[in-house]
């Protein structure tokens, strides 16, 4: 069914896992819900089908595959957002990103590849100017 929209976020604020200020992390993180990073993750895997949160003292060198991902802190590595990547103000990525949608605070810094999921076919009027894949001659 259609769940209303209102103005009820969806509860993707229940955190399910925090990786503390004074934690160091290392490996493959794997579950359901939001998790929450304070501290150090110095490799590995972040996985959820929830959202990733990544405090402004955090640092992150690790891929991150969630449904929304908000960077606040430092991260490197690959993120893949199913819905929405956002950088905010404090936040600082270097990587490549596959995101459903994407927001860059003015103060945030983003550098990598951007990818984002399927979109609009580009218009024919367009279509001779788009950027085609690379050729090899």
């Amino acid at each position: 069914g259609v769940i209303g929209r209102g103005n009820k976020k969806p509860p993707l604020d229940k955190i399910e896992t925090i990786i503390g200020p004074n934690t160091s992390f290392d490996g493959h993180l794997k579950c359901d819900g939001s998790v929450r990073i304070d501290g150090v993750c110095e490799g590995g895997i972040i996985e959820t089908v929830g959202n990733v949160i990544v405090s402004p003292n955090a640092m992150v060198a690790a891929n991150i595959v969630a449904r929304n991902v908000s960077v606040s802190g430092a991260v490197t590595g690959t993120i893949k957002a199913s819905d929405r990547l956002e950088i905010l103000s404090t936040g600082r990525v270097w990587g490549d990103v596959e995101v459903g949608s994407f927001l860059l605070d003015e103060d945030g810094y983003f550098r990598g590849q951007l990818v984002m999921k399927e979109g609009p076919e580009i218009p024919p009027q367009l279509a001779k100017t788009a950027p085609a894949g690379k050729r090899v001659e």
